[in-house]
């Protein structure tokens, strides 16, 4: 498979000898990594070497934080090698959520050094009766991505007035939690989103935070619409995904006849018409996504909050991105032949990463509609769309 590096810019804190390493080895061992269901231990380590993980660590506990733009290209070019890689290493930019903890909190996180993966099971909100101190959490939280290979792990539980009823996060050890390996997909199979189990468990109250919550830290990455960054970065994945399947489409294409004796892919013109309306559909998708992505960074940057439109507009794009890219593969599929119905055909592994961001709650239908309300001056139709 290509590597495309034309359609992002080098990042800088990624854009090493480092990266270019962690990129080659992920190409030799994401089969493994699909065949076991996550992303083993030391390879996260490998992405902490390069910088992943410390992208959206606050800068006053050691992080280099990354412009968004920034990063979002980083998970592109790591998802355009494998996406089920791309998904995982995308929630260290999760570590955003966590800069609504109390700073105490936060530095007892980070005691050993910045680079600290989080992962969580937020889904279905279990009850956590409050205890002196804290909360008894116990039940069985589902789609943990990369918890395999996780410092510390979320799980989802009830709001309350103080939090104007939005479900709060509770922080535990991995010792704390069972993780149960039930992940069967047909795409980004590699992810390792198992469930989690936690049995009579007490959080403390200063270890629980909700999510997007009003940050204790002033910088600015955490001005940055925190949902709508965490659509983003799922979103850009199956960007990544479609970059792929289209770098294979070309080469296939200028290289292989039919098996019937027909004239090789690229002397047909519906095949060189249909890779060239991906390629315009793809880029036409990024260009929207990215710019939107830099408008909002600049207005953070001046001091100003996001508007609800400028948060719509990114809400928006991630949507349009996910299901560009899903569009995409499948156009590839379609024209591809017989051999892409087998197995083992790359393009079936592609078609089934890049249905995954689409089929995301950050990313559905029901976001588009909220999108188009807040744009006519409407109040968001989903709750947690801001």
């Amino acid at each position: 498979m290509i590597v495309s590096t034309s359609e992002a810019t080098a990042p800088r804190a990624a854009g090493t000898a480092i990266f270019d390493d962690v990129l080659a080895e992920l190409a030799e061992r994401r089969q493994e990594f699909r065949d076991q269901k996550y992303v083993s231990r030391d390879f996260i380590a490998r992405l902490k070497d390069a910088g992943i993980y410390r992208a959206s660590t606050p800068r006053r506990f050691g992080g280099e934080p990354q412009a968004p733009a920034e990063f979002l290209h980083t998970i592109e070019r790591i998802s355009a090698v494998d996406g089920s890689t791309g998904w995982v290493a995308s929630f260290g930019s999760a570590l955003v959520y966590l800069a609504a903890l109390p700073l105490d909190t936060q530095a007892t996180l980070y005691a050993d050094g910045p680079d600290l993966v989080f992962a969580g099971g937020l889904f279905p909100v279990q009850p956590a009766p409050e205890v002196d101190g804290g909360f008894r959490v116990s039940g069985r939280w589902k789609f943990a991505s990369g918890c395999m290979g996780a410092d510390v792990l979320g799980v989802g539980i009830p709001g309350d007035a103080s939090t104007a009823g939005k479900p709060r996060t509770a922080l535990l050890r991995p010792g704390d939690v069972e993780i149960v390996q039930d992940w069967d997909v047909v795409g980004m199979r590699g992810t390792g989103s198992f469930d989690l189990v936690v049995n009579d468990v007490v959080v403390p109250r200063e270890w629980t935070f909700v999510r997007g919550g009003e940050p204790t830290v002033d910088e600015p990455l955490y001005r940055y619409p925190a949902i709508a960054y965490a659509a983003q970065v799922l979103a850009v994945v199956g960007a990544g995904v479609a970059r792929a399947a289209l770098d294979y489409a070309v080469e296939t294409g200028a290289g292989r006849a039919g098996i019937t004796g027909a004239p090789k892919l690229a002397d047909r013109p519906y095949y060189r018409t249909a890779v060239a309306e991906a390629e315009a559909a793809l880029r036409s998708a990024r260009a929207y996504f990215y710019e939107i992505t830099e408008q909002v960074w600049e207005t953070v940057l001046r001091g100003d909050s996001a508007t609800p439109e400028q948060n719509a507009h990114l809400r928006l794009a991630a949507c349009h991105i996910a299901s560009t890219a899903a569009s995409v593969v499948n156009r590839i599929v379609e024209i591809s032949g017989t051999g892409a119905i087998f197995h083992d055909h790359p393009l079936q592994q592609w078609a089934g990463d890049a249905l995954v961001p689409q089929q995301h709650a950050f990313l559905g239908p029901g976001v588009v509609d909220a999108a188009g309300a807040v744009l006519m001056g409407l109040p968001p139709t989903m709750p947690g769309f801001q």
